[in-house]
């Protein structure tokens, strides 16, 4: 059974200060994980996780609060049994593999990598991650306004009028924020993260080498 490690450390933090309790705070908030995030070393935190949509709402809630502040590496891979209560105890390929990915990261688009036994499904999940938070942190002041007000749960019209805006003027901001395609696009990003846990392209499906 593959496994799914996130391992986020900060970015610029030798001229930075220690943002590794405010992350902690968010995680334990916002995220769902089978074993929980913990700080492994510096300011380096990991998590794990056994369903990709979760993985997902964690990676972009973490992009979308704190733009450019983290590397997020994603691994995928088989993780040893039982899993310790620690995150930090934890052992396997998909540890290994993550520490690849938030190598990766570091220089990736937004700050994301994904790592795997199968390089071209793992591909095609950073690619589809890449895009939703390029859509997520590409938004206007004004279109993340309009977005933080629907997801209140509040029908347009009333969205329109907090914010003191005609409903064209919300419709318009609405749609140049990608709200219309938000929810596929994270169905996408974790539709292909679920078929990198279930693919194997590599001559090896061990760790990365």
């Amino acid at each position: 059974m593959n496994t799914y490690v996130v391992t986020i450390d900060q970015r610029g933090s030798r001229r930075d200060v220690d943002r590794v309790d405010e992350l902690l705070r968010h995680l334990s908030q916002n995220t769902t994980p089978l074993r929980a995030f913990e700080r492994t070393a510096g300011d380096e935190v990991q998590g794990v996780f056994d369903d990709a949509s979760d993985v997902v709402a964690a990676a972009l809630g973490i992009a979308e609060t704190f733009p450019g502040g983290w590397s997020i590496g994603i691994g995928i891979g088989p993780t040893e049994r039982p899993l310790p209560r620690q995150t930090r105890a934890g052992r396997g390929p998909a540890f290994e593999f993550a520490r690849d990915a938030v190598t990766r990261a570091k220089s990736a688009r937004h700050g994301l990598a994904v790592a795997g036994s199968s390089t071209a499904a793992c591909r095609d999940a950073q690619t589809a991650l890449t895009l939703v938070i390029g859509l997520l942190t590409g938004r206007s002041t004004t279109g993340q306004d309009a977005v933080a007000a629907m997801r209140t749960g509040i029908t347009q019209a009333a969205a329109a009028a907090a914010l003191g805006i005609t409903p064209q003027a919300m419709s318009q901001r609405l749609r140049t924020a990608g709200w219309d395609i938000e929810d596929d696009a994270r169905l996408l990003a974790a539709h292909t993260l679920a078929a990198a846990a279930h693919s194997t392209d590599d001559a090896s499906e061990g760790s990365p080498r």
